[in-house]
C-alpha cells in the first residue's frame, strides 16, 4: 500500500462548548488530541483543514426541518418559550443532552467537517479525512440523544453515496450506532458493523438478531459484547475475521469509520479493557483494504486517554512511528503521573466474554447469505464543485478552508 494522502479538520472553536459542570461529554477533549497532534508533529505530514459551518439546509438532508429550527433557535435564555417542545426533541436539562450556550454553532462546526471530508473524497481530493469532533452516532432524525444533536455522521454517508454505489459505516464505540443502523436500516447501499457492549447498557440496541429490513435484510451486522473484552480477543475472535468477510462480500466503494474512544480501558463511561494499541490496529486493519476513508471520533470520556487515543490513531493513519513518552505541550500535566502515549489493560477486569465463537459464526454465516454486492442504476456524478443556500438564502461554497503551520498553532486557544 502506497502512501496515502490525508487531511486533517479541526476548527478552534469546537473544543470551547461546554455542555455543563456534571455532564460527561467535554469538548475540551479536541483540544488535548490537537496539541498531542501538533507536538507530535503530525501535521506537517497531511493537509490540515479549518471546516465551513453546516448550514440548515445541509444538516435537513437527513434531520427534519422542525428539528433544525429547534436547535438554531434554542438557548439557556429561552428555554421557558420551547418547554412544550423540549420532551417532544428529547432535549434539556431532564435529559443526556443539555441546551447550552451555542449548542446550534457546535453541531454547525461538526457536521460541516464530516461533509467537507466526504466531499473531499468524493473528489478524490484526498484518500483518509478525520475529524476527531465527529461521529456523533445517536442523534434520530428529529430528536437529540446520547450527548448527540446532529448526526454528521449520516450526512456524510449521504454525501458519499452520490458517487460511491456502497458505503461501509463501522463502529468501534462502547455504544450501539444505532442512530446511523437506523438511517439505513432499510437499503442494501449501506453496510453498518458496530460492536458494542450489550445488555443493561445504553442505548439497549444492537441485538446479534438486529439485521435490517426489507431492502436491508442482513446488511445491518451487530457483534454485542460484554464486559472486559480485550486487544486480542477483540480483534482475532471478531473484528478481524468479519471485517474480511464484509470487504469480500460488500465491496465497498468507500468506508465510514467511527473510532469512539469510550472503548478503551478506564473510561468513565465504558467497560472494554481496550489498550490504544489494540483500538489503533482495527483502524490500521480498516485502513489495509485501501478504500477512500473518512475516520472520526465519538465517545470517549476520560479525556486524557481519548486524547492519547487518537493522536497515536492519527500517527498510524499517516504510517508514522511516534514516541511512548508524551512531548511536552500546553496540556502535558494531563498525563501525569507516566506522561505516556500508551494505556495498559486493567489486570483485575475480568473478561465476561465467553461466546466470541458463536458471534463470529453467526455474522459470518449472515454474510454468506448475502447475494454478493449490490448494485445500483447508473446515475450522474455530481459536479466536483457545488453551492449551498446559507440561512440568509444566498449561495455560499460548501467548502472548508485549508490552514498553515502557523494558523493551527495561533488558531488552538
Amino acid at each position: 500500500m502506497g502512501k496515502q494522502r490525508v487531511s486533517y479538520f479541526y476548527h478552534p472553536t469546537c473544543p470551547l462548548f461546554y455542555y455543563g459542570p456534571s455532564h460527561p461529554m467535554k469538548p475540551h477533549r479536541l483540544k488535548l488530541a490537537h496539541h498531542l497532534i501538533l507536538a507530535y508533529h503530525l501535521y506537517p505530514k497531511m493537509d490540515c483543514y479549518r471546516c465551513h459551518p453546516a448550514s440548515a439546509s445541509e444538516m435537513a438532508a437527513f434531520h427534519s426541518e422542525e428539528y433544525v429550527n429547534f436547535l438554531a433557535k434554542i438557548s439557556p435564555d429561552n428555554l421557558r418559550q420551547y418547554s412544550g417542545v423540549l420532551q417532544k426533541f428529547n432535549a434539556g436539562d431532564t435529559t443526556d443532552c443539555p441546551v447550552f450556550d451555542g449548542l446550534y454553532e457546535f453541531t454547525q462546526l461538526y457536521t460541516g467537517a464530516s461533509i467537507d471530508g466526504a466531499i473531499q473524497l468524493n473528489q478524490q481530493q484526498a484518500d483518509i479525512c478525520i475529524n476527531w469532533s465527529g461521529g456523533l452516532h445517536h442523534a434520530k432524525k428529529s430528536e437529540a440523544s446520547g450527548f448527540c444533536y446532529i448526526n454528521d455522521i449520516v450526512l456524510a454517508i449521504l454525501e458519499l453515496l452520490k458517487v460511491h454505489a456502497r458505503v461501509l459505516y463501522i463502529d468501534i464505540d462502547v455504544h450501539h450506532g444505532d442512530g446511523v443502523e437506523e438511517a439505513f436500516y432499510t437499503t442494501d447501499r449501506v453496510m453498518t458493523f458496530s460492536l458494542h457492549k450489550y445488555g443493561d447498557f445504553f442505548p439497549g440496541t444492537g441485538h446479534l438478531q438486529d439485521m435490517g429490513a426489507r431492502e436491508g435484510v442482513g446488511y445491518s451486522v451487530n457483534a454485542p459484547l460484554q464486559t472486559g473484552i480485550t486487544d486480542e480477543t477483540y480483534l482475532e475472535e471478531l473484528f478481524i475475521p468479519v471485517m474480511d468477510k464484509i470487504i469480500e462480500v460488500f465491496n465497498p466503494g468507500a468506508i465510514v469509520l467511527q473510532c469512539g474512544a469510550d472503548s478503551l480501558t478506564g473510561d468513565r463511561l465504558g467497560c472494554f479493557n481496550l489498550t490504544t494499541k489494540g483500538h489503533a490496529q482495527a483502524v490500521r486493519h480498516v485502513q489495509s483494504y485501501n478504500r477512500p476513508t473518512l475516520v472520526l471520533g465519538g465517545g470517549g470520556y476520560t479525556i486524557r486517554n481519548v486524547a492519547r487515543c487518537w493522536a497515536y490513531e492519527t500517527a498510524v493513519l499517516l504510517g508514522e512511528d511516534i514516541d511512548n513518552q508524551i512531548p511536552f505541550n500546553d496540556y502535558y500535566e494531563y498525563y501525569a503521573p507516566d506522561y505516556e502515549l500508551h494505556l495498559k489493560p486493567d489486570p483485575n477486569m475480568e473478561n465476561a466474554n465467553d461466546s466470541l465463537g458463536n458471534i463470529r459464526t453467526e455474522l459470518l454465516q449472515q454474510l454468506c447469505d448475502l447475494q454478493g454486492a449490490p448494485s445500483v442504476q447508473m446515475q450522474e456524478v455530481p459536479p466536483p464543485f457545488r453551492t449551498v443556500d446559507d440561512e440568509e438564502g444566498s449561495e455560499t461554497t460548501a467548502v472548508s478552508k485549508k490552514q498553515s503551520s502557523a494558523e493551527l498553532y495561533d488558531n488552538v486557544d
